[in-house]
């Protein structure tokens, strides 16, 4: 089966106007503009295959709504190819807008003053989706998102979750069969996050939709996501799936333990980095090619009431391949 998503060598490079230091400096730069040559996508490829749910992470600059930008056919690369559908997303074919969407936490594509409701018909409208599909499927995103009462009442007097939750309802209208999820859950308290997650978890497992994610909470891709994309400086440095990331670079697991004595021994570090310590417990950083000799020691010197072994983090896992991936200082 050809990939829904493909990209092969994609690359976006900017000119960056470089201000000089000073009035003297301000002033050169009248006469004379330096530019810097900024690469925010570099050379990267991977394939996504229909109905996958992949999560794609960066740090801030890495190049991931850049990416995305390009994959929905809103800038145009300097180098690489795609197709996105079967289509190549830049030259903006009219079938191929009728089937994705780009959500963007931090855009807006409702009006403001009016209710989300108008902006819904607009949105029939422009996609020409026949009345009886249209009010079947808003009323199952409605009711997927718990918002039937909220709908006829104006944007910017929903608050954020809702707001979110109206954006996505618009991106769904039309049922896309790719979906770019550009920080969908920025900003928002847990219980909406939570919400935002089982409405794209649920309508992904309902109409098999692919989509492809970035995120900063670690919890929309543990919930969501199986497969991970990681990219910094532009450049692709990890593609497989969620497990075997943290199995390529968790590099420590985490042993937590609970003393039946109701207090930590006085020599624990010797058997690992004490992590975190609170009365009888404490956790410790170890060696994943010690664990067995750890456990045994322990358990053979002290009373234990609790033991257990967990991988660190996702949030540690994802910053060390951050640390790991940061070109060398010259």
């Amino acid at each position: 089966m050809e990939p829904i998503i493909s990209a092969a060598g994609l690359t976006k490079t900017y000119r960056v106007f470089q201000k000089r230091k000073g009035v003297a400096g301000a002033l050169r730069g009248l006469v004379k503009r330096e530019y810097k040559e900024v690469r925010a996508v570099d050379g990267i490829s991977f394939n996504i295959e229909p109905g996958e749910l992949v999560a794609f992470l960066g740090p801030n600059g890495a190049g991931k709504t850049t990416t995305l930008k390009m994959l929905s056919g809103l800038i145009y690369p300097n180098a690489g190819s795609a197709r996105v559908l079967g289509y190549v997303p830049w030259e903006r074919d009219d079938a191929f807008r009728r089937r994705f969407a780009l959500v963007m936490g931090q855009k807006n594509q409702l009006w403001w003053d009016l209710p989300a409701s108008d902006s819904f018909e607009l949105h029939r409208e422009i996609y020409g989706i026949p009345s009886d599909q249209f009010k079947r499927t808003l009323g199952d995103l409605t009711e997927l998102l718990n918002v039937e009462k909220l709908t006829r009442q104006a944007v910017r007097e929903l608050s954020l979750g809702e707001r979110m939750k109206m954006e996505l309802i618009a991106a769904l209208l039309h049922q896309p069969q790719v979906l770019l999820l550009d920080e969908p859950t920025i900003g928002l308290d847990v219980v909406a996050q939570v919400a935002i997650q089982k409405c794209l978890r649920e309508y992904h497992q309902q109409r098999g939709v692919t989509m492809l994610l970035t995120s900063h909470y670690m919890r929309d891709v543990e919930a969501l996501c199986n497969r991970v994309i990681v990219i910094n400086h532009g450049k692709l440095v990890y593609d497989g799936g969620l497990a075997g990331l943290s199995e390529r670079f968790g590099r420590m697991k985490l042993v937590k333990i609970e003393f039946a004595s109701g207090s930590v021994p006085d020599d624990i570090e010797r058997f690992g980095e004490v992590a975190h310590r609170d009365g009888p417990g404490v956790e410790l950083r170890v060696d994943p090619a010690r664990i067995g000799e750890i456990l045994g020691a322990i358990l053979e010197r002290y009373p234990v009431a609790d033991i257990s072994v967990t991988d660190p983090p996702l949030e540690q896992v994802i910053t060390r391949v951050f640390q790991e991936s940061e070109p060398a200082k010259s």
